[in-house]
C-alpha cells in the first residue's frame, strides 16, 4: 500500500475554519484527519504541502516512523503550524490502518478501558452578556442532560482585571451555580489571560462555587508562573492546550504545574503522541482532559484515544454548531446523561463529504480571545448535534 495524494478541505464554521485532510492510497483505503488551527489556516496549508512531498510513495502503515522522520527533519521544530499539520496526517494514517484491518483505532491502541466517556459542554452561553442571561441559558442547557459546562466569564480583560469587572464575572459564576445546582460541574476558562496575582485572586474568588477546574489562568509561555498559581490556588488548575509534544509536556510534568492536563489532538502531535503524554500523566496521577473545541474529525479521533486511557477524566465538546456540520461528515454521536459512547466503526469511524465541504469554503475570521465578544460566537442558525 502506498500514499498517492494528500488533500486539504477548508470549511467555514463561523468562528474559524475547520481544516480537514484526506490521505489517499493506491489501494482505495483513504484516511481523514483534522488540523483546525484558528486564524492560521493559510500557513497550515503550506506545511501540509511539505508533508505531502515526504509521504507520497510511502507505506502509510508505518506511522511511528513517518511521525519521527517528519518531526526530526523539521529543523525549526514544534509550534502550531508544523504540529497541527503533522497531527492531522498522523490521524489519517491511523484511520487508514484501522480501515485496512477492519477494526476501530482504539483496538490498535490496546483496546477499550472505557465504553463511554464523560463530556463537558462549551459554547452553551451564546448571546448571553449579563449574569441573569447566563443563568437562563445554563438552565436550558441542563435540561438536555448536560452534567458539566465550561465558559469564560472574564470578557476582554488581559493580564489584570478591575474590581468591578471581577465582581461581575463572579456574579456570573454565582448565577450559573444557583441556576444549575450542585449536581452539575462548572469549569471556568481563563484563556491564558492573567498575571500571577490576578490569577490567584480570581481562583480564591471562585472557590465558594466549587469549580471542577480553573483553566489556563496564565499565558502558556511560562510554566513556573503556572506552577506558582497552582500552588497558591484553592481550586484545581488545568492547562496544556497550547503545548506541543511530549517534550513540551516534560516541563509541565517536572514542575507538576497543573492538576489536569489538556493536550489537543489536532495540535500536540496526534493520537499516539497524546497517548504517550497521557501515559506520563498517569504515572504522576494527573487526570487527562483533552482540549477539543474543533470539528467532527478531531472529535472522532479524540474519542478513539479517550477509550484507551485509564486516566481519562472528561472531554470538551461544542454544544451546538453550524447547520452544515451534519452535511460535511457522516458523524454519528451517541450522547446520554453526560456521557458519549465510543464509536465502533473501523478506523476513526467518520468520513468527510468532499462535495459538501466545497460548498462552505474558507472565510477570514477575526481573533476574539483577547478583544472581547467571546460570548457572542454563534451564527443566526445553529444546530444541536448530540
Amino acid at each position: 500500500m502506498k500514499v498517492i495524494d494528500i488533500k486539504p478541505f477548508v470549511v467555514d464554521c463561523f468562528r474559524t475554519n475547520w481544516v480537514f485532510i484526506k490521505v489517499y492510497t493506491d489501494e482505495g483505503v483513504d484516511g481523514v484527519g483534522e488540523a483546525t488551527l484558528e486564524y492560521k489556516e493559510k500557513a497550515l496549508l503550506g506545511a501540509l504541502e511539505h508533508i505531502k512531498e515526504y509521504l507520497v510513495g510511502k507505506d502509510p502503515r508505518n506511522i511511528e516512523k513517518h511521525w519521527h522522520d517528519i518531526y526530526r527533519d523539521a529543523y525549526w521544530r514544534g509550534g502550531p503550524v508544523l504540529m497541527s499539520a503533522l497531527s492531522a496526517v498522523e490521524m489519517a494514517l491511523w484511520d487508514i490502518l484501522g480501515k485496512s484491518l477492519g477494526v476501530p483505532v482504539y483496538t490498535l491502541l490496546g483496546g477499550k478501558v472505557h465504553e463511554k466517556v464523560r463530556i463537558y459542554i462549551n459554547g452553551w452561553f451564546a448571546g448571553a452578556k449579563e449574569p441573569e442571561e447566563f443563568a437562563a441559558k445554563a438552565k436550558e442547557t441542563v435540561k438536555r442532560g448536560v452534567t458539566a459546562m465550561k465558559w469564560d466569564p472574564f470578557g476582554k480583560n488581559y493580564l489584570n482585571i478591575s474590581g468591578a469587572e471581577l465582581n461581575k464575572a463572579i456574579r456570573n459564576v454565582a448565577a450559573v451555580r444557583e441556576a444549575v445546582g450542585d449536581g452539575v460541574d462548572l469549569l471556568i476558562e481563563g484563556h491564558g489571560r492573567f498575571n500571577i496575582p490576578t490569577a490567584i485572586k480570581i481562583a480564591k474568588e471562585l472557590e465558594p462555587f466549587k469549580p471542577m477546574f480553573f483553566e489556563e489562568p496564565v499565558p502558556p509561555d511560562n510554566l513556573d508562573a503556572l506552577r506558582e498559581v497552582k500552588d497558591r490556588s484553592p481550586v484545581a488548575i488545568s492547562a496544556g492546550e497550547r503545548l506541543y509534544t511530549r517534550w513540551d509536556y516534560r516541563g509541565m510534568f517536572d514542575k507538576m504545574a497543573a492538576d489536569y492536563i489538556q493536550p489537543d489532538i489536532s495540535h500536540a502531535g496526534g493520537i499516539m503522541e497524546l497517548k504517550k503524554i497521557a501515559a506520563e500523566a498517569e504515572s504522576r496521577y494527573i487526570p487527562f482532559a483533552p482540549h477539543n473545541p474543533s470539528g467532527p474529525v478531531a472529535n472522532a479521533a479524540t474519542l478513539q484515544l479517550a477509550a484507551t486511557c485509564p486516566n481519562f477524566e472528561i472531554l470538551e465538546i461544542m454544544y451546538s454548531d453550524v447547520e452544515w456540520r451534519a452535511d460535511v461528515t457522516d458523524e454519528s454521536l451517541e450522547y446520554e446523561n453526560g456521557y458519549m459512547t465510543i464509536p465502533d466503526r473501523p478506523g476513526l469511524g467518520i468520513e468527510i463529504n468532499e462535495e459538501e465541504c466545497l460548498k462552505h469554503t474558507y472565510q477570514p475570521h477575526t481573533l476574539r480571545h483577547y478583544t472581547g465578544a467571546l460570548t457572542d460566537i454563534r451564527p443566526a442558525k445553529t444546530k444541536f448535534y448530540f
